[in-house]
């Protein structure tokens, strides 16, 4: 046993140390000089991005390292392979920026629009094209929202300094502005930076606590506090479709989210299988301006699904289509750890940054005593009642013939 926990802890320390070298969102950035430059060519001209060559030898060198350490255990080998593979993938995927194979590798992370999740059936573009639908059949109709009103971004800085403030005490990352970024918010262990120009609702605020305080940053931080597993500390690729999927699901167990929020993640998936289709930056540009009307989103909308691509087309970042996946396959790994009584899996969801096949190898890992407890919860998590509650009724409809219920209440209402 203890030749046996040394190894994983190896493992873990060369995953992690590969993964040191691997910043994908900083290294698929745009400068801003290039959108200056594609408003000064009137929106006619394909975008010109340059991208700082980078050097995958030393993650591979390092993987090589971690790889001749695996053995035959289908559990935990299996986890290390899996995160060497993502790693991996990664590391080429940022040599290859700006090419045809940047979508190789993107697809080997993250997957497609079209991939079928474990049902068999649906996928992140069903999904999509169903909250589409609904949109449209909704059109004009009045939700009851309040009348629209532009929050200033220093009243989301209070409110994110309350929110880090009541989780982590005097160790909770600073909250700045930051006009650098180009994205509303950008969360990390030691600071989370919000954008100085840009205008947000009342929906904002509570959406971005509980996406960006209470699930990026406290997976980050109970995940550098794995003094053993080290790896659990590292937001890599292989943990972006359950990061993002407990990110959005958070939202949504927690009432902050809205239709506005639900569609720009729908039209990200929508855009990313034009861009797969053939449409280039200008082609997902104009169709974002005619949905927006603004084009200054339209710009940063398209940017999200060509940046580190080829702005051509067929060659996007598919990073996009994980909210919604990974919001369908969080929401369903939780409704049957609720059925099954298995509840001690639901604060090992948060003992760091993790994929939810990672489960079994963990809790092994545990049992091992090699897995702190989680010490940052979401409040939903902390307190279970209302998850259960809602959980409990999700599994159960998810076991009755719905479309029989669905034919016949849409008779009545003919």
């Amino acid at each position: 046993m203890k030749s046996e926990k040394a190894r994983i802890v190896a493992i873990s320390d060369h995953l992690d140390e590969a993964a040191g070298n691997i910043n994908i969102l900083r290294n698929v950035a745009w400068t801003n000089t290039v959108k200056e430059e594609f408003f000064r060519d009137k929106a006619e001209k394909l975008p010109k991005v340059q991208y700082t060559p980078y050097d995958p030898k030393p993650v591979l060198d390092e993987l090589k390292k971690a790889r001749a350490l695996f053995g035959s255990d289908k559990v935990i080998d299996g986890w290390a392979e899996r995160i060497a593979n993502k790693l991996e993938s990664s590391a080429l995927l940022l040599a290859a920026r700006g090419t045809q194979e940047f979508f190789t590798h993107s697809k080997n992370m993250y997957g497609c629009p079209q991939d079928v999740l474990p049902d068999g059936q649906s996928s992140a573009l069903d999904l999509a094209l169903h909250f589409g639908e609904l949109f449209e059949n909704i059109g004009n109709f009045d939700l009851g929202a309040p009348p629209e009103a532009c929050f200033l971004p220093t009243m989301l800085v209070e409110e994110m300094e309350k929110a880090v403030q009541g989780m982590f005490g005097e160790d909770g990352p600073k909250v700045v502005l930051d006009d650098k970024i180009s994205s509303n918010a950008i969360a990390g262990r030691r600071r989370i930076a919000i954008n100085p120009s840009a205008c947000f609702t009342d929906k904002d605020i509570q959406q971005l606590i509980e996406h960006e305080v209470y699930i990026h940053v406290a997976t980050s931080m109970n995940g550098h506090a794995q003094k053993k597993v080290k790896i659990l500390g590292a937001g890599h690729a292989g943990t972006t479709e359950t990061q993002e999927g407990l990110a959005v699901f958070s939202e949504f167990i927690t009432g902050c989210i809205d239709l506005d929020r639900t569609q720009r993640l729908s039209d990200r998936v929508v855009a990313t299988q034009k861009a797969i289709d053939g449409a280039d930056f200008i082609d997902l540009y104009r169709y974002y301006r005619e949905k927006t009307g603004d084009e200054s989103k339209a710009f940063d909308s398209a940017k999200r699904v060509f940046r580190g691509g080829d702005v051509k087309g067929r060659a996007p970042f598919t990073k996009d289509i994980v909210y919604l996946e990974g919001l369908v396959r969080v929401e369903n790994f939780l409704s049957v750890v609720i059925a099954a009584g298995k509840f001690e899996y639901l604060n090992l969801l948060f003992c760091g940054k993790l994929d939810i096949l990672d489960i079994p190898a963990l809790k092994m890992m545990d049992e091992m005593g090699l897995i702190e407890a989680p010490k940052y919860l979401p409040p939903w998590i902390r307190d279970k009642r209302f998850l259960i509650t809602h959980l409990s009724f999700a599994s159960f409809l998810n076991q009755t013939d719905s479309r029989l219920l669905h034919d016949h209440y849409k008779a009545l209402l003919s």
